[in-house]
């Protein structure tokens, strides 16, 4: 697994971190660098099929969605605390919920696209924080499978409401109508 939480040089020991800790940290070293609750997670950049993947599903969530929304992909932050700033694969959120720096809450659709570096971060770490956030709906994508499979925020806790493997059909209503197939994805 090469996506690890450490602590890198110039940030402070023994606490956790902050946004500010990590606007001061700046690199420019191709890793995605992501707070979740004070723990600096860093991973690597993508494989192919994942970006392919990610570019397929924006073009179709964009295609869906509706002029109150936007569709945005990574990097953009997802400010949840002072102490978790996220940067989901692709993120819906109504348009006025943004700022010209961040997301401030959660979005109404959060996705991650698998890499084996990343894996048990997004279905586990991920999930969990967007969940206490509040975000209404979180999407995994598996390329490898092709799969993709849904939650959604039902009393406090996420429920999986679709799963769809290969060539059958993957359909939601919210944040929006969209239906697809994850063979499309990888295509």
């Amino acid at each position: 697994m090469t996506a690890m939480t450490t602590q890198a040089p110039g940030l402070p020991h023994g606490r956790p971190l902050t946004r500010a800790d990590l606007d001061a940290l700046d690199p420019d070293d191709g890793h995605r660098y992501e707070l979740i609750d004070g723990v600096l997670i860093v991973s690597p950049a993508p494989r192919h099929i994942h970006q392919r993947a990610l570019g397929n599903l924006h073009l179709v969530l964009r295609a869906a969605a509706t002029d109150a929304v936007e569709v945005l992909f990574a990097p953009f932050d997802v400010a949840l605390a002072d102490d978790t700033v996220m940067q989901p694969d692709l993120l819906v959120a109504e348009r006025e919920a943004f700022t010209a720096r961040d997301l401030p809450t959660a979005p109404l659709l959060a996705i991650e696209v698998l890499s084996p570096s990343t894996r048990g971060i997004d279905l586990l770490l991920k999930k969990d924080r967007l969940e206490r956030a509040g975000c209404a709906n979180y999407w995994v994508v598996d390329p490898d499978e092709p799969s993709v499979t849904a939650w959604a925020l039902a009393e406090g806790a996420f429920r999986q409401v679709a799963r769809a493997i290969g060539e059958e059909g993957f359909e939601v209503a919210d944040p929006f109508p969209i239906r697809f197939t994850p063979a499309s994805l990888i295509v």
